[in-house]
């Protein structure tokens, strides 16, 4: 494992998402109903950023296209996407959020 420290837990309000790079990989955090999860920031279908995109319940809405995602899991729960979205291990310590992404 290959624990990065992402954010600090103030960061990420409720039902919001940020986006951050670690080791130049692009990593969306949200935190929905006070659980955080982490997946690629990039959508699968075209570059877009979907840190920039919109939550709806447990799915995030890619903003280009609309292509939606589960977020705990990354698959894909709307076209035009066809591939879904890396997930990441997600931690807190102490008052930072820590990211498990494999070094580059």
């Amino acid at each position: 494992m290959a624990w990065h420290a992402a954010a600090s837990v103030d960061e990420v309000g409720d039902d919001e998402v940020i986006g951050v790079v670690i080791e130049g990989q692009p990593i969306a955090i949200y935190r929905l109903g006070g659980q955080l999860y982490a997946t690629h920031n990039i959508c699968s279908h075209e570059h877009a950023l979907l840190s920039d995109g919109y939550i709806e319940g447990d799915c995030i809405e890619c903003p280009l296209h609309q292509a939606r995602f589960h977020i705990p899991t990354g698959e894909v729960r709307s076209a035009p996407a066809t591939e879904p979205v890396k997930t990441y291990s997600i931690k807190v310590q102490g008052d930072q959020i820590l990211v498990d992404v494999p070094d580059a």
